[in-house]
C-alpha cells in the first residue's frame, strides 16, 4: 500500500480518532501507541459485544508484528483467532472457520463465507491494510495452541512446575516462599481442599517437604509428593516432630486424595506433552518469536486456578533470570481476569501476578488483562497500570467501579481527574470505541479500533483447534526441541563408555569406575612430598555416611582465549579428572572428564573422619611422573580443548562461552530492539522542532487562507452589489463605471491574495511531506536492522601452549555416592 503511515518506529497502529459528540472517525489522526508504554502494562474493560476481544487481538498483531513473544491465557477459547489470517481472503479460506448457524435461512455456508470473505478485504482496505501485511504477520511467530489437560491441542506437561526453581528464586526467600505457597495452594485446591497456608497441616506438610526436596537439589512430581507425605525426610515441623504434627492414619486420607487425582481418567495428560519452559514457549528455534496460547475452557474452575498459577509462577522465575532492559522484550495477556484478580479473596493466581505486575517492567514483560466483569477487580492492585482501555460497559455499577480505578491511577501519576466529564463520555461509547488512558501521555484519547487482521469468528471449540495443531504434531511430538548448545568442546570420543551426553552436566556415571576390584579401606599412605586433595562432597550426596573415596589425577589450568581481530579475550578457569590405572600408561587425559568446580573449592582433607579410601596404584607415589604428566596435560589441552562461538555479521557481536545459537539470536535482537528504541527516540528529538515549526506555519497559513477566502467571498459580494448598480444606474441614465472598476480590481486582488495563501500552503504541506519522509526513511534503515536475519558466522578458537597456565596438577580423591556435578 502507498499510504503506510501507521509503519512507524516501535508503535502499535489501534485505530484512528473518534468524536464522540458527531460520531464520526478521523481518517487523517492515527491511533499509534508506543510499544515502551506497554511495559508498565494495560487493562481492558468492557461488556460482551463492546469490541474487547477486537481490541486486545489488534495489540497482539502489531506486537507480534514488531517481533514480540506472548504467552496468551484464554479462558473462552477466543484467543485462538489470532490463528485465522488468510492472506489470500477468499470465500475458500473462510469457509471451515465460520459458523453456519451465522448463515441465513436463504444462503449456504460457501455463501455466507464469501461473503465474510469480502467484508473483511473491505474493511482491511478502509484501514489501509492488504495481504502483504496479513502474511507478515503470519511469517512473524510460531503460533501454538496448547490445552493442558488434554490433547485437542498440543498438550503441556506441568512437572516442571515442581522442579527446582532457578538459582535467583532460590536464593531470594521471600520469592522461594511465595513459589511455594502459590503451588501448594494450587495442587490442593486440585483435591477440593481449600487450605490456609497459616493453618491448614496439608498445606504445611507440603510445603515443608518441597522447601526440604528443594533445598536438597531434588526435583518432586506429584507421586513423590505422596511418598513424601507417607514417608517424610522432614523430620520436625516446626518444634514438633512430624508424626506429633501430623499422624500416619490422618495423612492417610491427603495421601488418599493426590492419589485419586492420580489415578483419575486424563490426568496422565497433565503430565505429557511440551515442557512449561517459558524460554521454549516464548522463541522457537533460532529465536524466532512464538505466540503460545493457552486454551482452558474445558477446565474446571479448579483445574483453570491450578493450571494458571503454575504458569505464573514459572513465568515470575523465568523473568527473575532475565536481564533488565527498557523495551518490550514480551507479553502476557489474559483474556478474562475475573476470579483470578479479586479485591478482597486471595486465590494461588493473586500473589505472583501482583508480583508480576510490580516487578516487570524492569525486565521488558508487557502485561495486559482484561475483563467484562470490572466489579470484581482489586483495582488497588491496578493503581500503577500505566494504560486504561475501556470500551462500553453494561451497567451503573460496573462504570462507577471504572472511574474509581481511573481515578485511582490518575491519584498515582498525580494528575486532576474530571469525574463527570469522563462519566460522560463512558456513558456515550457504541461498539469499537474505545477511550485509552496513558500515564506516558496528556489526557485522554477517544478511538475506534481497525479492522483485525484476523478472522474473530468467536470462541474455537476442541475440533476445530484439534484442525488447527494437527499438522504440528505431525511434524514432531515436540514443537520445539531445544538445540544443540555451542560451548567448550571436548572431544567426544573420549568418553570410555561410549555414552552421548544428554546435557553439560558431569555424572557419577561419567567418572570412569576406577579400582572397583579393591575392596575399600583405611586411607593409604601417600609420600609427604606429593600433594593430594579432595573434591567436595556435593549436596547431592546419596549417603554422606558411606562415601568412598577413589584416586584420580586432577589437573586445573587457566585458559587464555586471544584473537585482536574478532575482539575475543576470553580468560576460563578448566577442572579435569582423569584415572590413574596400572597400566601401561597409567594416565592418559583422553579419558579425562570436566567438572565443574572453583579452585577455592578443592578441599585438603576429607568430608569426614574415617572414610574408607580405593587404594590407589603405586606409581601415584612417583613424583617424576608428575612432571609427565604435565607436559602431556598442556599437550592435550591445546589440542582438544576449543570454543566455538557464533558471530553477527550485522552487529559484529560475539556469542557467549557456553550460550546456544537461539540464546545468542535473542540477546542479540534484544540489543538491537533496545538500540533500536533509543535511536527512535533520537530521532524523535531531532526531528521534533523541525515538525513543530513547519506544522505551526502551516496553523498560520490556513488562518490567513481562510481569512483571505472570506475577503474574497465578501469582494465578490460588493463587486456583485457594484454590478447591480451600475447596472440600474446605466438604465436610469447614471454613470457609475469608476466605482464599478475599482471593485473589479480588488475583487482581482483579493482572489490573487487567495491564490497566493493557497499556494503558500500547498508549499508547506509539501515541506511537511518531504520531511516525514526524512523521518520515515532514517525510521526504514532502523526497522531494517532489526528485522534482519542474517546467517550467523561461526569461529573457531583454541589456545596455544602459551596461553596455558597449570594452576594444579596432583593426586585427587573422588567421592563416590554423588548423583551429579552441576556444569
Amino acid at each position: 500500500m502507498s499510504n503506510n503511515n501507521y509503519e512507524k518506529l516501535g508503535v502499535f497502529y489501534l485505530g484512528k480518532k473518534y468524536d464522540i459528540s458527531s460520531k464520526k472517525t478521523s481518517n487523517d489522526e492515527l491511533i499509534l501507541y508506543d510499544s515502551k508504554d506497554l511495559t508498565t502494562h494495560a487493562v481492558c474493560v468492557g461488556m460482551t459485544g463492546s469490541g474487547k476481544t477486537g481490541l486486545g487481538i489488534v495489540v497482539l498483531e502489531e506486537a507480534i508484528i514488531d517481533g514480540i513473544p506472548a504467552i496468551i491465557i484464554d479462558p473462552k477459547g477466543d484467543m485462538a483467532n489470532l490463528l485465522l489470517t488468510f492472506p489470500e481472503l477468499t470465500g475458500e479460506n473462510f469457509e471451515p472457520w465460520v459458523n453456519p448457524a451465522d448463515a441465513t435461512d436463504k444462503e449456504s455456508t460457501k455463501e455466507y463465507a464469501k461473503q465474510q470473505a469480502d467484508k473483511w478485504k473491505k474493511g482491511l482496505a478502509e484501514w489501509n491494510q492488504d495481504e502483504v501485511r496479513i502474511k507478515r504477520l503470519r511469517e512473524s511467530a510460531d503460533f501454538v495452541i496448547y490445552t493442558p489437560g488434554s490433547n485437542a491441542g498440543i498438550p503441556i506437561s506441568i512437572l516442571k512446575s515442581f522442579e527446582v526453581p532457578s538459582e535467583e528464586i532460590m536464593q531470594d526467600s521471600e520469592a522461594l516462599r511465595e513459589k511455594i505457597l502459590s503451588t501448594v495452594t494450587s495442587l490442593l485446591s486440585l483435591v477440593g481442599i481449600n487450605a490456609n497456608p497459616i493453618e491448614s497441616r496439608e498445606h504445611i506438610l507440603i510445603s515443608s517437604i518441597m522447601e526440604y526436596s528443594w533445598k536438597q537439589g531434588k526435583n518432586l512430581d506429584i507421586p513423590s509428593i505422596i511418598q513424601h507425605i507417607q514417608s517424610p525426610q522432614v523430620s520436625k515441623i516446626g518444634v514438633l516432630d512430624t508424626e506429633s504434627f501430623y499422624p500416619a492414619k490422618e495423612r492417610f486420607s491427603l495421601i488418599t486424595s493426590l492419589n485419586n487425582l492420580l489415578a483419575s481418567s486424563g490426568f496422565s495428560t497433565w503430565m505429557e506433552g511440551d515442557s512449561l519452559d517459558i524460554q521454549s514457549l516464548l522463541y522457537g528455534t533460532k529465536g524466532k518469536s512464538k505466540v503460545s496460547i493457552f486454551s482452558i475452557s474445558h477446565l474446571n474452575d479448579q483445574e483453570r486456578m491450578f493450571f494458571v498459577s503454575l504458569l505464573l509462577n514459572q513465568l515470575l522465575g523465568w523473568l527473575r533470570s532475565q536481564s533488565g532492559t527498557t523495551s518490550l522484550r514480551t507479553i502476557l495477556y489474559m483474556d478474562e481476569i475475573f476470579g483470578y484478580f479479586p479485591p478482597v479473596a486471595n486465590p494461588p493466581s493473586k500473589t505472583p501476578l501482583l508480583t508480576l505486575l510490580k516487578q516487570a517492567r524492569a525486565y521488558g514483560l508487557g502485561i495486559i488483562l482484561a475483563t467484562q466483569n470490572p466489579v470484581d477487580l482489586d483495582y488497588k492492585g491496578l493503581s500503577n497500570t500505566g494504560t486504561w482501555f475501556i470500551g462500553r460497559l453494561q451497567t451503573e455499577k460496573d462504570k462507577e467501579r471504572v472511574l474509581d480505578g481511573l481515578e485511582g491511577a490518575s491519584q498515582t501519576l498525580g494528575r486532576s481527574f474530571e469525574r463527570k466529564e469522563i462519566d460522560k463520555i463512558l456513558s456515550a461509547l457504541d461498539k469499537r470505541i474505545f477511550v485509552m488512558s496513558n500515564a506516558h501521555e496528556d489526557g485522554l484519547e477517544i478511538f475506534q479500533t481497525r479492522m483485525a487482521m484476523s478472522y474473530l469468528r468467536g470462541p474455537l471449540i476442541r475440533d476445530q483447534i484439534k484442525v488447527l495443531m494437527d499438522p504440528l504434531r505431525k511434524i514432531h511430538k515436540s514443537l520445539d526441541p531445544q538445540p544443540e548448545t555451542v560451548s567448550t568442546s571436548i572431544a567426544s570420543s573420549n568418553n570410555t563408555k561410549g555414552q552421548e551426553k544428554t546435557d553439560d552436566n558431569l555424572r557419577k556415571s561419567d567418572i570412569p569406575d576406577n579400582h572397583d576390584t579393591n575392596k575399600p579401606g583405611q586411607r593409604p599412605t601417600i609420600s609427604p612430598s606429593i600433594s593430594q586433595y579432595f573434591i567436595p562432597i556435593n549436596k547431592h550426596a546419596v549417603d554422606i555416611e558411606n562415601i568412598v573415596y577413589h584416586p584420580y589425577i586432577l589437573g586445573g589450568a587457566t585458559l587464555t582465549f586471544s584473537q585482536k581481530q574478532s575482539g575475543m579475550d576470553l580468560v576460563k578457569d578448566v577442572v579435569f579428572i582423569t584415572p590413574v590405572t596400572d597400566n601401561a600408561v597409567p594416565v592418559e587425559w583422553q579419558n579425562a572428564q570436566e567438572i565443574d568446580l572453583k579452585f577455592s573449592e578443592i578441599l585438603k582433607d576429607p568430608a569426614k573422619e574415617n572414610s574408607l579410601f580405593v587404594q590407589p596404584p603405586p606409581v601415584v607415589n612417583k613424583i617424576e611422573k608428575y612432571d609427565d604428566w604435565k607436559k602431556d596435560f598442556i599437550l592435550w589441552l591445546s589440542q582438544n580443548n576449543k570454543i566455538t562461538l557464533y558471530k553477527d555479521p550485522l552487529t559484529q557481536s560475539l556469542s557467549r562461552p557456553g550460550e546456544s545459537e537461539k540464546e545468542f539470536r535473542l540477546r542479540i535482537g534484544q540489543k538491537v530492539r533496545e538500540d533500536r528504541d533509543e535511536s527512535a527516540d533520537i530521532l524523535r528529538k531531532k526531528y521534533a522542532p523541525r515538525l513543530a515549526a513547519i506544522e505551526e506555519k502551516i496553523r498560520r497559513a490556513k488562518q490567513k487562507m481562510n481569512i483571505e477566502n472570506d475577503q474574497v467571498k465578501q469582494q465578490n459580494i460588493q463587486s456583485a452589489i457594484s454590478i447591480g448598480t451600475s447596472l440600474l444606474g446605466a438604465f436610469m441614465g447614471r454613470k457609475r463605471t469608476s466605482n464599478l472598476a475599482r471593485g473589479i480590481s480588488r475583487s482581482m486582488k483579493e482572489k490573487k491574495d487567495a491564490q497566493y495563501a493557497k499556494e503558500s500552503l500547498e508549499s508547506l504541506n509539501q515541506q511537511l511531506l518531504n520531511i516525514q519522509s526524512e523521518f520515515d526513511s532514517e525510521v526504514s534503515s532502523l526497522n531494517t536492522k532489526l528485522n534482519q536475519q542474517d546467517d550467523l558466522e561461526t569461529i573457531l578458537f583454541k589456545p596455544n601452549k602459551n596461553d596455558i597456565s597449570i594452576k594444579l596438577l596432583s593426586l585427587v580423591w573422588y567421592p563416590s555416592g554423588q548423583d551429579t556435578f552441576s556444569k
